[in-house]
């Protein structure tokens, strides 16, 4: 997310109404009602909306984070707004602008050991804690905050570009996508510094421990025992504000919507030690030319839109659809802008070209998109605090 954009719907309060483009009462030629958005949980909201999971756990229940430092559960069944505090932590995070509570992601194992995994901003210093809790041990709705166990940290010089994603892999590794530290135009050349931990994503095992830490590095991480000095936690680099990220399900694909600077919002499919280009590149294109930008050695984006009031001007990713619910969405990424309240279903199959379609014109602050246990998706809009489901349903 930008600070400019946060700051002008905190500023004014703007709450619009939803608007999606089509008529819900015609077909998409292939039988099928175009998607639509409702109202979910009964209409819980909750205060700036920025992650939505389910706990992999069997049970019909999500878990929304308020950014505040509040993580809520409700039942995706709920008719009646019904939602539980499971975890308030607002005492130890810095809230304000791109910080906050940011992420939250739950151990493989969740439904053994009671482990998940948030990501959030302190202060005194300014600083990313990746931390560890565990569930009540007599109410699954609730969380002991006395169990936190801080896994990582790194300092922050800025206030925006925190990233804040968590992701367990299909590898059982902890994934955490981080920004490059914030002001504008990465003054610190963090995203291409491979000893620092901003403007990455990166891959650590928190089922074990070593040289001190609260994890481990996994072996066939890039940079594993290196002779340079290098950062053994990354697993790719060159990314400005990679705010979501997600695997797909299916394949295993690692997906990222990094938020762009002035022109090119994009969209990454993250693999080991590559390079994606921030601050050489903003999407495709060269970002600083006088510094004889050269695009040999990196990876670039398999789709980028370019700012504009109809298509927005701050990325939020979302999810390969997996559900059942939306047969025409099938194996499409979902995503939407913060700005713009656009969303998109990209279709790529890793050997031509993206391609996207415009599913809906809404007036939403998208700011992060989630999933339930059966691959339904929904949107968390910021400023009205609502949770919105992704349906075919009119």
């Amino acid at each position: 997310m930008k600070v400019s954009s946060l700051i002008t719907y905190l500023l004014f309060g703007v709450v619009l109404p939803l608007a999606c483009e089509g008529n819900s009462e015609s077909t998409n030629g292939n039988g099928q009602l175009p998607p639509a958005l409702q109202i979910a949980f009964g209409g819980l909201t909750v205060t700036r909306p920025v992650d939505l999971q389910h706990a992999g756990d069997g049970t019909n229940r999500v878990f929304i984070v308020s950014q505040p430092g509040t993580i809520y559960v409700t039942p995706t069944t709920a008719s009646v707004p019904s939602g539980k505090i499971f975890l308030d932590i607002s005492g130890r995070v810095l809230d304000g602008g791109e910080q906050g509570l940011l992420g939250l992601a739950f151990h493989p194992q969740y439904s053994t050991n009671g482990y998940f995994f948030v990501n959030y901003t302190a202060e005194n210093p300014r600083r990313t804690i990746v931390s560890r809790f565990r569930v009540s041990m007599t109410n699954p709705d609730s969380a002991d905050a006395s169990t936190e166990l801080r896994i990582i940290e790194f300092d922050q010089p800025y206030a925006n570009h925190n990233g804040g994603q968590v992701t367990f892999g299909p590898d059982g590794f902890l994934y955490i996508a981080t920004g490059d530290g914030g002001s504008g135009g990465d003054p610190q050349n963090n995203a291409q510094n491979k000893r620092a931990l901003l403007g990455k994503i990166l891959r650590i095992d928190v089922n074990a421990t070593s040289g001190g830490r609260n994890y481990a590095i996994p072996s066939t991480n890039p940079f594993y025992q290196n002779d340079s000095l290098y950062s053994e936690e990354i697993y790719a680099y060159g990314l400005r504000n990679p705010w979501r990220i997600s695997f797909d399900s299916m394949t295993g694909r690692l997906w990222a919507a990094d938020v762009g600077q002035d022109v090119w919002e994009e969209v990454d499919i993250i693999e080991s030690g590559m390079n994606y280009g921030w601050r050489i590149t903003e999407g495709m294109h060269c970002y600083n030319p006088s510094s004889n930008c050269s695009l040999s050695g990196l990876t670039l984006p398999v789709w980028e839109y370019r700012h504009s009031s109809s298509d927005g001007c701050s990325i939020t990713g979302g999810y390969v659809y997996r559900g059942s619910g939306s047969p025409s969405l099938q194996a499409k990424y979902i995503l939407g802008d913060y700005c713009s309240g656009r969303v998109w279903a990209l279709s790529y199959d890793g050997i031509n070209p993206a391609s996207a379609e415009v599913l809906l014109d809404t007036r939403l602050a998208i700011s992060s998109f989630g999933s339930d246990k059966n691959g339904e998706l929904y949107i968390c809009s910021h400023v009205d605090g609502k949770i919105y489901s992704l349906t075919s349903s009119p």
